[in-house]
């Protein structure tokens, strides 16, 4: 997996839905950023959370499976190695969908945050688009609805504060280029996005949870 997405970092990088949009202003501002706020970010892929948070002050530190995103530190967010409340802010952004083990893996950004921990990934909305989403990416592992985000944020111990909801739209081959599907596997996944898919056919539309939590000690 981890060369797979190697191979993948430039069109991360590059990606037009991963480096701008309204959800990545409200998970910036989520995280409370400013001078000499010490922020991790995790699956950090073409780092353009940790970007924006530098521009406002922070000092980040980055964490990637992946040697080719270049981050900082080359871990798994299931396995973190920093000490406990080390950072003020804990962000992921669009990769928990991958995390094999979700629970494990919001623990440790639990465990490793001593104020705040901020979340975005794709909502769960259907047995048909989890099968388009591991059709077009096998690293895809599930997809989860915002009761399931907080009860696994609850369980390692922080407190939701903030839940917002951000749909996106999706350049329809883009997408599927940025993983390598095609052929027969690219259509299968169009036949199983029709319902979402614009009507010209171009684009498609997912929606985006975003999920603010507080340790809570503090």
């Amino acid at each position: 997996m981890t060369d797979v997405w190697s191979e993948r970092a430039e069109g991360y990088r590059t990606s037009t839905t991963h480096m701008a949009g309204d959800d990545l202003d409200a998970v910036v501002d989520m995280c409370e950023p400013g001078e000499g706020v010490k922020a991790l970010d995790v699956a950090t892929g073409g780092g353009h959370v940790a970007r924006r948070l530098r521009q406002a002050g922070c000092s980040v530190v980055t964490v990637d499976p992946a040697p080719g995103m270049r981050a900082d530190v080359v871990a798994r967010a299931e396995d973190l190695p920093f000490a406990d409340g080390a950072f003020d802010v804990v962000v992921t952004r669009i990769a928990a969908h991958h995390f094999e083990d979700v629970a494990r893996a919001v623990a440790e950004l639990a465990r490793v945050s001593n104020r705040l921990v901020v979340v975005e990934d794709t909502l769960f909305h259907s047995d048909r688009q989890e099968e388009a989403e591991r059709v077009r990416d096998p690293t895809h592992v599930r997809s989860y609805s915002e009761d399931e985000w907080k009860e696994l944020l609850t369980g390692a111990g922080l407190d939701v504060e903030r839940v917002e909801h951000f749909e996106k739209v999706h350049a329809l081959e883009e997408w599927l280029a940025r993983t390598g599907c095609e052929g027969e596997e690219a259509e299968r996944v169009r036949q199983l996005l029709a319902p979402l898919t614009t009507p010209d056919g171009k684009a498609w539309r997912d929606v985006k949870i975003l999920l603010k939590a507080r340790t809570s000690q503090r």
